[in-house]
């Protein structure tokens, strides 16, 4: 079914959104790996002094416009796998729930250990899962993670598993290096503009460890159901690839319009909510906590506002590990969990948004 919107003086169209709702899919676990190594703002824009002064750019810029104190980097050529596989560990140790249990496991990240096999399959093979498991990657953007989730919930309710699990893990560290490159060499404010939001990045693993409340009585967290809506055609507004500078010669790219971004996802955030609340019954005065994708400071305010909730009902995170991608938001759910933020009995949602655009909120009864 399409509805209509006015916006701007014209008629904007767009589906309902895909509605998933469960009744006996749970999240038993989170494990996460935090990258070992802090890199403040400050460590960076000292990086940068001579690109500040040709600009005329006042140091303290990039945490005055994030509101990213610091964030974390692994140590160079760390394995994208290892951080996921020690993640993974941990989700299954938490839980004491065994490899043979596993009927699929999802390798949701950005970054990848190879075009192919799937980064899954490293996972998977470290932690023991084989057989009749399936297992394979998916990617959307810093919504990998979450669309995992909701795959893994599928494959529950259906009664096809009793267990599955998401992984994923980001590195910051190569592309901010190449981009820090970049704009010594070729200092200019385009290039500044579109660089900020590569500089905001952090590094982690996730692990979540989804099943069907079979395997213990113990009280765990309820995934009550969730919404997306996506609007393809921002895929331009945030990029990162390979781009060819020679036929010998392919580097990685990174670029960002951030304003356009911030703008079109509140947007959209803003419709997905509306039909989130509609099809699951979620409020800004119902919902109790909401843990959201980390972008920064001003994203999170204009997000919170314009959804009409609450920002004490808000656990951030990005202040001290900035934007970790398809990691930020199970990372920062489970410290929250840590910090006593999430409670029994509490109704969660988790708002997700990626480049593309798509945007992605799903209800959780902790």
């Amino acid at each position: 079914m399409l509805q209509t919107e006015t916006s701007g003086g014209g008629v904007r169209f767009y589906s309902n959104g895909n509605v998933m709702k469960y009744s006996r899919v749970y999240i038993e676990s989170v494990g996460y790996e935090l990258a070992p190594i802090v890199i403040t703002s400050t460590e960076l824009e000292e990086r940068l002094k001579p690109v500040y002064e040709t600009l005329h750019i006042a140091p303290g810029q990039l945490e005055a416009l994030t509101g990213i104190r610091e964030r974390r980097w692994w140590k160079p050529q760390t394995p994208i796998s290892q951080g996921a596989i020690a993640a993974a560990r941990k989700a299954l140790r938490e839980r004491n729930i065994a490899a043979e249990d596993i009927g699929a496991v999802i390798y949701a990240g950005v970054c990848r250990e190879h075009f192919e096999p799937a980064t899954a399959c490293q996972v998977a093979a470290a932690i023991g899962v084989q057989g009749d498991a399936a297992i394979y990657d998916l990617s959307n953007a810093c919504l990998g993670v979450l669309n995992g989730v909701l795959d893994i919930a599928n494959r529950i309710e259906l009664g096809q598993i009793r267990a599955g699990l998401v992984v994923a893990c980001e590195s910051s560290r190569e592309i901010n290096e190449i981009m820090i490159q970049q704009m010594l060499d070729h200092p200019s404010m385009a290039l500044f503009t579109t660089s900020l939001a590569t500089l905001t990045g952090g590094s982690g693993a996730a692990a979540v460890l989804l099943t069907d409340g079979s395997f213990s009585p113990s009280r765990k967290p309820k995934l009550l159901g969730g919404v997306n809506i996506a609007e393809p055609q921002f895929h331009q507004l945030c990029r990162w690839g390979m781009k060819s500078e020679s036929p010998e010669n392919h580097v990685p790219y990174m670029a960002t319009d951030a304003v356009a971004v911030m703008k079109h996802g509140v947007e959209l955030g803003k419709r997905t909510w509306n039909h989130f609340s509609r099809e699951l019954g979620i409020t800004p005065e119902r919902i109790d906590k909401v843990i959201c994708h980390q972008v920064g400071e001003a994203h999170q305010k204009l997000i919170l506002q314009t959804l009409g909730i609450d920002p004490d009902k808000d656990f951030p995170t990005f202040e001290f590990l900035g934007n970790m991608g398809t990691v930020s938001l199970p990372i920062t759910a489970a410290i929250a969990k840590e910090r006593d933020a999430l409670r029994p009995g509490d109704l969660v949602g988790f708002l997700g948004i990626g480049s593309g655009l798509n945007c992605l909120m799903a209800a959780i009864q902790w």
